[in-house]
C-alpha cells in the first residue's frame, strides 16, 4: 500500500509548518545552509508557461506528438495546485491513454516527492472527465486546460521538478504563493464537445468542471531513494535516512563473526564517514547484520547478531561517546540480490553484509586527499535546482541494436541528482518492443530493486573511483516503489522518443561519466553539465 496522507491531516501539518518555518529562502539559504553555507539561492523568475513537445506512448500505439505546458503552480495554505494545458499535434482516433508515469512533483534538493490527490476509487481531483472516467475529448489544434491538486509543499521549497507528462523531466518550475487558488472555470465546455465531429469554435480551448479535494482525499508522498555502489560498500539514501552496507567479501570469513584484518580497516574508515554524516541531534546508529540464505533461520539470525555486535564494538571504539548504538540481526530475511541464479555466489556474497543506518545531519566537507577505500559512496553532492530548459543539448554518444538507435544527451545536475536524457528511434519498418536489459543486465549480485523497469539496466560509472550509480527509485512506503525514469513501451516505425533516468549526483568535480546503457553496452565520456 502506498504511503498516503489524508487531506485533513495535511492541512494541519501545513499550518504548523508555516508557523515554524518563517519566510522561506528568498534572501538567504535558510534551511539549506547545511549544504550551501552563506551562499543564497539563485533568483527564481516566473516565466510561465513552461512548455515541452515530443512524442508520447499511447496504449493503442497511436503515439502522437504532444505539447505540454505548465501554466501555473500555486501553493495555497491547503494545497499545491498545478495548472497545465495539453495539445496533440498529430491526428489519432478512438480511445487512447497516455502511458507515462503518474504526475509527480519532486523537490530535487531533499528528494521529497508528491503525487496528486485522489479519491478511494483512484479518480483524481481537479478537472473532471465529462465522459468515461479518466477520458477527455481531444480535438485537432485545441488545447485542453486542466488543474490537479497535490499536497502543500514546504514553504522553503521554491522550485520543483515535474515528471509524468511522458516528455522527460521539467526542471526549475517555480512555486507561486497565493492566498487562494484561481477561480473555477466559467462555463466549462468540455461536455459540449465530446464528439470528434463537434469541435469548439476556433480559438477556444476545452475547459472542464473542477472538483476540489474533500475529507476523503489522499495523496501519495515519499522520498527519492538512491543507491551508489563500490567494490567494498554501498549506500542507500531514503529521505533523511542513510544506510551504509559493507560487503561480506571484506568483512568475515565464511560462518565467522570476527572481522578480517581488511574489514577492521574498512570499519574504521566507515566510522569517519559516520562522524561526518550522522545527525548530531539524533545520534542513534543502528547496526544491522545480514546473512545469505544458506542454513536455518534461527542459526542465521544468531550469526547476524554476532556480526553486528562485532562491528558495533569497533565503531563505538572509533567514534567515542555521544552516540547511541542499536544492534539488530535479520538473518537472511532481507536479501538485496536474488540467490539461486547463475551468479549465485555473487548474490550470496552481496547478501552477507553489515549495515549502519542513521539520520542525516548537515553535510560536512570531506577531508582533502582522503583515501576512503571505496567509501566515497557516502559523499553527498547537493546543488541548486536546475533551471528549466526544453533543449536536451547535442547528442554526445549513440549506439544501435536490433533496429533501435540510442542517442545520449549530456547529463544535467538538478539538486541532489543528475538527469540522464536519451532518445530511442525505431529504425525498422515494424513496431519494436525493445529489450532494455533491466534485471537481465544486472551486474553480478547487484541490487534487484534498483534494476527494475525498462531503464533499470542503466547505470553511471565513475571510471576513476569505480563507483556505480543506479537509477533512483521513489519510495512511497509499504513496499510501494516507482522508478525515477520513464518506461519504454513499443516503439512505432520511424518514431523517436525522448526518455529520462535520474541518478544520485556525483561530486561537483566529476565532469564525465560512463553510461552503462543495458544491452547497448558502455558509452564513455558522457559530460556532466551544471
Amino acid at each position: 500500500m502506498a504511503r498516503t496522507t489524508p487531506i485533513s491531516v495535511i492541512a494541519l501539518l501545513a499550518s504548523g509548518s508555516l508557523l515554524l518555518s518563517g519566510c522561506g529562502i528568498t534572501d538567504d539559504p535558510g534551511p539549506w545552509a547545511q549544504w550551501f553555507g552563506e551562499e543564497g539561492p539563485p533568483p527564481v523568475e516566473e516565466e510561465f508557461p513552461y512548455t515541452k513537445e515530443g512524442r508520447i506512448f499511447q496504449d493503442t500505439g497511436q503515439d502522437a506528438t504532444m505539447r505540454f505546458s505548465i501554466t501555473g503552480l500555486e501553493r495555497t495554505p491547503d494545497h499545491t495546485v498545478m495548472y497545465y494545458e495539453v495539445e496533440y499535434l498529430d491526428e489519432f482516433a478512438g480511445s487512447n491513454r497516455n502511458l507515462s508515469m503518474a504526475h509527480t512533483l519532486v523537490d530535487p534538493i531533499t528528494g521529497r516527492v508528491y503525487r496528486q490527490y485522489h479519491d478511494d476509487e483512484g479518480l483524481k481531483y481537479g478537472s473532471v472527465s465529462p465522459g468515461p472516467p479518466g477520458l477527455y475529448p481531444v480535438h485537432d489544434g485545441v488545447a485542453n486546460e486542466y488543474r490537479r491538486y497535490f499536497p502543500p509543499i514546504p514553504e522553503e521549497v521554491r522550485q520543483v521538478t515535474f515528471i509524468g507528462s511522458g516528455l522527460g523531466a521539467m526542471t526549475g518550475i517555480p512555486i507561486q504563493d497565493v492566498d487562494e487558488e484561481r477561480p473555477d472555470p466559467e462555463d466549462p465546455n468540455g461536455a459540449d464537445h465530446l464528439s470528434p465531429s463537434d469541435p469548439p469554435p476556433a480559438g477556444r480551448d476545452l475547459t472542464f468542471e473542477n472538483r476540489r479535494p474533500d475529507d476523503g482525499a489522499a495523496a501519495g508522498e515519499g522520498w527519492v531513494e538512491s543507491f551508489v555502489d563500490s567494490e567494498i560498500a554501498s549506500i542507500t539514501r531514503d529521505g533523511d535516512t542513510e544506510t551504509i552496507s559493507l560487503h561480506s567479501d571484506v568483512m568475515f570469513e565464511f560462518d565467522e563473526s570476527d572481522l578480517t584484518d581488511e574489514a577492521d580497516e574498512v570499519v574504521r574508515q566507515a566510522a569517519e564517514t559516520l562522524a561526518r554524516n550522522v545527525d548530531p541531534d539524533n545520534p542513534e546508529i543502528t547496526v544491522i547484520g545480514h546473512t545469505d540464505g544458506v542454513g536455518g533461520d534461527a542459526y542465521n539470525e544468531r550469526l547476524s547478531v554476532r556480526r553486528a555486535e562485532t562491528v558495533r564494538d569497533l565503531l563505538a571504539e572509533e567514534i567515542g561517546s555521544g552516540h547511541t548504538f542499536v544492534v539488530e540481526g535479520r538473518g537472511s530475511t532481507e536479501p538485496v540480490a536474488r540467490e539461486g541464479g547463475p551468479d549465485d555466489e555473487q548474490a550470496r556474497s552481496r547478501n552477507r553484509r553489515v549495515e549502519f543506518a542513521y539520520g542525516l545531519g548537515g553535510a560536512a566537507e570531506p577531508e582533502e586527499e582522503s583515501d576512503d577505500g571505496g567509501l566515497g559512496v557516502a559523499e553527498r553532492t547537493v546543488g541548486w535546482p536546475a533551471p528549466f530548459t526544453d533543449d536536451s543539448g547535442d547528442v554526445v554518444a549513440e549506439a544501435e541494436r536490433d533496429g533501435v538507435r540510442l542517442e545520449v544527451y549530456p547529463l544535467r545536475r538538478d539538486g541532489s541528482y543528475v538527469i540522464g536524457s536519451v532518445a530511442l528511434t525505431n529504425t525498422s519498418d515494424e513496431p519494436v518492443d525493445p529489450d532494455m536489459g533491466g534485471l537481465d543486465s544486472l551486474q553480478q549480485g547487484g541490487p534487484e530493486r534498483f534494476s527494475k523497469g525498462t531503464l533499470g539496466g542503466f547505470q553511471l560509472l565513475e571510471p576513476e573511483t569505480g563507483l556505480v550509480r543506479y537509477v533512483a527509485q521513489m519510495n512511497f512506503g509499504g513496499g510501494t516503489y516507482s522508478g525515477f525514469a520513464e518506461e519504454v513501451h513499443e516503439l512505432q516505425p520511424g518514431n523517436t522518443y525522448e526518455l529520462v533516468a535520474v541518478f544520485p549526483a556525483p561530486p561537483a568535480d566529476v565532469e564525465e561519466l560512463t553510461l552503462r546503457a543495458g544491452p547497448f553496452g558502455e558509452l564513455p565520456e558522457i559530460p556532466v553539465g551544471a
